[in-house]
């Protein structure tokens, strides 16, 4: 099942991630343990599937892997 926008936003809401602004997308950011801050958006079309070129970048956004990712939700 490919994944969707609200399968990424239960994900950013679950493991850390701090809603930053509610604009025209959902922004979040997550301080790792080194200060570094990583940063990611998600759609407000939560039932729309994510095209597999931009899962890919959001992967590296989140520095998950596919499967830590739907275990993380």
């Amino acid at each position: 099942m490919p994944p969707t926008f609200g399968h990424l936003k239960r994900y950013c809401d679950k493991n850390g991630w701090v809603m930053v602004r509610n604009t025209d997308h959902w922004y979040y950011e997550k301080v790792l343990p080194n200060g570094e801050v990583l940063r990611t958006r998600v759609s407000h079309a939560v039932a729309k599937e994510i095209p597999g070129h931009l899962w890919k970048k959001i992967l590296k956004q989140l520095r998950t892997t596919e499967e830590e990712f739907w275990k993380g939700i």
